[in-house]
């Protein structure tokens, strides 16, 4: 007798398996079809202008991008023409410390390359692992604008 019932319950467990497999999801063999893409040829008559490069740029930077919070780093900054070094032009600096501004100003013009220099003391005036930057500005450039603007400079006390 029990084998009769291990042979119906296999049977039966057989009937439901396949009646699962029966009603499951099927499996469709049909790929989406991607369209081909295609390039008009106007498209390459649309150019973008190229940007033109200011005849006059400048940079600053900082001696130490991570100095201790009470240490003397340097600022510089470079001002040129169409690469070539522009002396002669007054600089002064913006340092934005986390709760107030500081001026510093450069006792001579950019030297013969173009560079200034400015010392800076920061006194623990920032807080460690804050960051600071410094806008430097040169004005009465010979020949050229009137104020010109340099990418900030930038320090982390540790």
């Amino acid at each position: 007798m029990k084998t009769f019932y291990h042979i119906l319950v296999s049977v039966f467990s057989l009937c439901l398996l396949l009646l699962l497999a029966a009603c499951g999801p099927s499996v469709s063999s049909q790929t989406n079809v991607q369209p081909t893409p295609t390039v008009d040829k106007s498209f390459q008559s649309q150019r973008t202008p190229i940007p033109t490069v200011p005849p006059y740029r400048c940079a600053a930077w900082s001696s130490n991008n991570a100095p201790g919070a009470f240490s003397t780093i340097n600022i510089y900054a470079r001002l040129t023409r169409n690469i070539a070094p522009v002396s002669g032009a007054a600089a002064t600096a913006v340092v934005h410390f986390q709760s107030f501004d500081q001026q510093l100003t450069t006792p001579a013009p950019s030297d013969g390359g173009g560079y200034v220099s400015f010392t800076l003391q920061l006194q623990g005036h920032q807080p460690a692992k804050v960051p600071a930057t410094v806008d430097v500005t040169f004005s009465n450039i010979p020949g050229g604008p009137n104020n010109l603007h340099c990418t900030s400079a930038f320090f982390t006390p540790m």
